[in-house]
């Protein structure tokens, strides 16, 4: 890598943080690294609000092997760096729950489950039933008619708390030098004689800086289309990203036993309708319980994340649904620890988009050869931004630098 080869990441969630880190592990200089986020307060949309669900192989083929890649570096980096105590990593158990017993899961992508408003589970590998009584969760409540079915076992998924790892990455990446810069917004690229990328000017507090950049990474999730069309306004090129909004509650887990945290089970339990949606809960260590499912395109995307404003309507639909499916303790009150709404950036394909774009996209604007520059973006995993995040910043990594990448996605290049 040449002396001056500078990498400016557009985007500090999950994705940005990943990229950074494994561009620091494959020897590039962390102090040439720069990330920058719009937000005044990182990790305020679907990288701290998600969910965290983990699987290995619920995917298309097309995105298989980045899936299961992925799935692999969440492992070895929970094992390597103590991910159970720091992040809550732990394997868990995937279960579709069904109001209507004569309801069957089937094969399929799980790429449009977002969309079209069913559970994630109706599109996962079918297993084999096994016992209900020996599957369901302590703080589920059963209810008459109701179908449990497992449809994967701890080796293919897992759970985290998004937020925590999001926060070990963030002072990972610091430690080793890299530079953080928030609020901060890019305006503008700068190019020098011969039309070639070697700047982008940020507004930080007021005050516009230049920051040499050879290589221009975008991650900024639903806001990606916008970065892109700011910076290259005479490109032609549509980024075909949209954003869902998706409401959580996170509560607390009324059968949670401190003494007994060591032992804690994990699931993953996704039910058909329910109350007008269907529901999505992820049981994580520590007796924490985070109730997702509520989506809707409609809800306009904000300027930056720290505008995001949870609709009281949704809230309180959620808090029914809780009351309704969680097995109470007596003596024990209903506990909101955090009501959320995050927007994922979702394609019209199922498929992220995990790619160099060519110079030619770029409206008049070059840049160096491989390894030494190029704009890349890695945004649109819809639902499995969080499971994918390692694997995609790896891959992203290998392709700044001008490496064969881990892990096959040249069916998740940038569309023509």
């Amino acid at each position: 890598m040449s002396a001056d080869t500078n990498t400016v990441i557009l985007g500090s969630g999950i994705i940005g943080l990943c990229t950074a880190y494994f561009l620091c592990e494959g020897g590039t200089d962390p102090k040439s690294v720069q990330l920058v986020d719009a937000s005044a307060e990182l990790f305020r949309c679907a990288s701290g609000l998600a969910g965290g669900f983990l699987a290995r192989d619920w995917f298309a083929p097309s995105v298989a092997p980045l899936g299961a890649l992925s799935y692999t570096l969440h492992a070895q980096l929970a094992n390597a760096h103590n991910g159970r105590t720091t992040w809550g990593y732990a394997h868990s158990t995937g279960i579709s729950l069904s109001q209507d017993s004569e309801e069957e899961a089937v094969s399929g992508s799980g790429a449009d489950w977002l969309e079209s408003g069913t559970s994630r589970a109706l599109l996962a590998s079918h297993n084999r039933p096994w016992e209900e009584e020996r599957i369901c969760p302590e703080w589920l409540r059963r209810t008459k008619g109701a179908t449990m079915e497992v449809i994967s076992r701890g080796e293919t998924t897992a759970q985290i708390d998004p937020l925590r790892f999001c926060q070990w990455l963030l002072a990972r990446c610091e430690e080793r030098g890299v530079t953080v810069r928030y609020p901060a917004r890019a305006i503008s690229v700068s190019r020098d004689g011969k039309g070639v990328l070697n700047g982008v000017r940020i507004s930080q507090d007021g005050v516009e800086t230049e920051l040499p950049c050879t290589r221009l990474v975008i991650t900024s999730g639903a806001w990606s289309p916008r970065v892109f069309s700011t910076l290259f306004p005479t490109s032609t090129t549509r980024i075909p990203i949209s954003s869902l909004g998706g409401h959580s509650l996170l509560v607390r887990n009324p059968h949670f036993k401190p003494d007994k945290a060591d032992t804690e089970l994990c699931h993953a339990v996704f039910a058909t309708d329910t109350l007008g949606f269907s529901p999505e809960w992820f049981a994580r260590k520590g007796g924490e319980l985070y109730l997702a499912g509520l989506n809707s395109t409609t809800i306009p995307l904000p300027d930056v994340a720290t505008q995001v404003k949870a609709s009281e309507q949704a809230i309180s639909q959620l808090k029914a649904c809780a009351k309704a499916m969680m097995a109470g303790v007596p003596g024990k009150e209903f506990e909101v620890l955090r009501e959320g709404l995050c927007f994922r950036p979702i394609t019209s394909s199922g498929r992220p988009i995990v790619s160099r774009i060519p110079d030619e996209k770029l409206g008049g604007i070059k840049t160096r050869v491989d390894g030494q520059g190029g704009v890349f973006i890695a945004a649109g995993h819809g639902a499995w931004g969080i499971s994918h995040a390692p694997g995609t910043g790896l891959v992203l990594s290998e392709l700044i630098q001008g490496r064969t990448p881990s892990a096959k996605v040249e069916a998740l290049r940038l569309p023509c």
